[in-house]
């Protein structure tokens, strides 16, 4: 059987600098050895993920990654009206994802939703980020699942377009369906979740989750946070009742979501 070649972004071609330690960690993740990620052992809805501290879903079972929210393209979208950020947003967001996929030697990918910032950002990705996408929609069964931000995309880089997918008996969408029928796993969010610890005001991105809903945190680099004290969580999760896990040192740790002192429990 032919060896998969792993992702290589090149990043001196794509104007990425990298800090030393992530360098470090590239070069050992391109030498072949598996290279460690934080990750908390989860159960939703009968079935084990790996939830990680990289903000995505690792599913054993199907050697499947699930992220959610990438918003490629953001920072462009910002400079057309005059708001100039670091225009390298997609490519790290992409190099993050490319590593990932090498690590778990992943199969398949699920992205839900919100995968460019706008409708246009698809056509804007430019030539050093297209060619990073393309290469990985290419090494493995690439599902796009469209969002609010990108209903008409097309997978011009690759990829299968969705508008949502059913896999062993869970819905993966963007939006919460409120009929419910099966349990969902959806982004849209972009839940965080913040706390007062020895003084200090933690901020970090959180999954927010009942027994038939999962909402992941976003992945994309430049992509905010709902707080999850904010209403509209309760309108989301209804009558049922939910708890914001955050992956801490190998646990999934739950927190009632107007917790605001470190009082918590490992999620079995």
């Amino acid at each position: 059987m032919a060896t998969r070649k792993r992702f290589n972004p090149k990043p001196k071609k794509s104007g990425l600098a990298r800090p030393p330690a992530i360098a470090i960690e590239a070069a050992v993740a391109h030498s072949g050895v598996m290279v460690p990620h934080s990750f908390a052992p989860l159960l939703f809805a009968g079935q084990h993920f790996h939830a990680l501290a990289d903000d995505a879903l690792y599913w054993p079972r199907h050697k499947a990654l699930l992220v959610a929210d990438l918003h490629l393209e953001k920072a462009s979208w910002y400079a057309k009206s005059g708001q100039m950020l670091p225009p390298y947003d997609s490519q790290a967001t992409l190099e993050r994802l490319g590593r990932l996929i090498d690590d778990y030697d992943v199969e398949h990918v699920y992205s839900l939703g919100d995968n460019y910032h706008d409708s246009a950002g698809e056509a804007r990705l430019d030539a050093a980020a297209g060619q990073m996408l393309r290469a990985l929609t290419a090494r493995v069964d690439w599902h796009w699942i469209t969002g609010n931000h990108d209903e008409q995309l097309d997978g011009c880089w690759g990829g299968n377009v969705v508008a949502q997918s059913a896999v062993d008996g869970l819905l993966l969408c963007h939006e919460p369906d409120p009929a419910r029928m099966i349990p969902q796993i959806c982004g849209h969010f972009h839940p965080k979740f913040r706390i007062q610890n020895r003084g200090r005001l933690v901020s970090r991105r959180c999954y927010m989750m009942s027994d038939s809903l999962l909402i992941m945190p976003a992945f994309g680099a430049l992509t905010g946070g709902l707080d999850a004290s904010d209403a509209v969580y309760g309108d989301v999760f209804g009558a049922e009742g939910y708890q914001a896990v955050v992956p801490v040192n190998g646990k999934a740790l739950s927190f009632p979501p107007e917790c605001r002192s470190v009082k918590a429990k490992a999620v079995s």
